[in-house]
């Protein structure tokens, strides 16, 4: 059994039922905006930031879910799937995950407004059922994901990122909204408990694990659909780069910093960079540094009872940086 559908095993009836809910909570009297979210629906990935949501819920409540725990991940999905419609926009994108992008198809204009209507889906869910604190959780997210895109892109300008803005950046951009997944599944069953915290601090902790893990992507010469040193095309100021940039001698730092400047569109130069860090440890610090991630969220896990809902969170945990893609 692939260990996707392992994890999703305690959770398979809530997963049937919430596609079916999700497909719901997107539809509208408009038919192209219809004939749009079948498409998006129909190319689904693998769902992790629902399966956070029913796990969770279930191991915090002794395997009880609600129609709250249906919508929170009804919201997550629809915001998330937002995001995404407005980055394909923003990179310019034509592909996402192997198929053509809403703006390959339809354009940059109806791409944004798609993302605009699944973002007021989301909101006007929550809002409907006064589900304040889960709108709140999902606000929150949404905020810190713009704001980390942000520092991003303003850091990458100058090239001046130091670890801890590196961390705070992944935080923003990529921990938040997996934490924001675990808090509403505590908070759909346990609302105002201590689970919430704890269990967004948990998806936080994953969420930034799983960020590194995408970074040393960008090293390896597996075929994983995204080239080796794109990162660095695109200005992206990862964490092996940061550490070998940090530990540097000031000659090659120099050479790195000229390189990823001016000299990012040249295939042989962005090669010899990736090669630079390789050779001066840039990959074993990060994989050190996703580890402890890494332990640190089995730790808030360790101190749940043993249930089959905390063995898939610590499954999914490992799956996140053994994963090949």
């Amino acid at each position: 059994m692939k260990v996707v559908e392992q994890i999703k095993q305690p959770i398979d009836f809530e997963m049937d039922l919430f596609e079916q809910k999700f497909l719901l909570s997107m539809s509208s009297k408009v038919a192209l905006l219809n004939r749009i979210t079948t498409y998006i629906v129909n190319r689904k990935g693998k769902q992790m930031r629902p399966m956070f949501v029913f796990l969770v819920a279930k191991m915090v409540s002794n395997g009880e879910v609600s129609e709250r725990t249906y919508r929170g991940a009804s919201v997550i999905e629809l915001i998330h799937t937002a995001t995404l419609v407005h980055d394909d926009v923003v990179d310019d994108s034509n592909r996402r995950r192997g198929f053509f992008s809403v703006n390959a198809l339809w354009k940059n204009k109806i791409a944004v407004l798609i993302g605009d209507y699944l973002l007021s889906k989301g909101l006007l869910l929550s809002i409907d059922n006064n589900d304040f604190d889960l709108l709140k959780i999902i606000s929150i997210a949404v905020r810190e994901m713009s704001e980390g895109e942000l520092l991003q892109i303003e850091k990458a300008r100058k090239l001046d990122i130091t670890e801890t803005v590196y961390y705070e950046i992944i935080r923003q951009k990529t921990a938040t909204l997996i934490a924001a997944c675990c808090s509403l599944g505590a908070a759909s069953v346990k609302p105002e408990s201590t689970h919430v915290e704890a269990m967004r601090k948990f998806g936080e902790l994953i969420g930034m694990a799983f960020q590194i893990k995408d970074d040393l992507f960008d090293y390896s010469d597996d075929q994983i659909g995204k080239p080796t040193g794109i990162d660095i095309k695109e200005q992206k100021m990862t964490l092996p780069l940061i550490y070998v940039l940090n530990q540097a001698e000031k000659k090659d730092r120099n050479w790195l910093i000229n390189s990823i400047k001016n000299h990012n569109k040249d295939t042989k130069r962005v090669k010899e960079v990736v090669a630079f860090v390789k050779d001066h440890g840039g990959l074993e610090y990060a994989i050190s540094k996703m580890k402890e991630f890494q332990e640190q969220a089995l730790q808030i896990l360790n101190t749940y009872p043993e249930s089959e809902y905390r063995n898939s969170l610590e499954l999914m945990v490992n799956y996140v940086i053994d994963r090949k893609k």
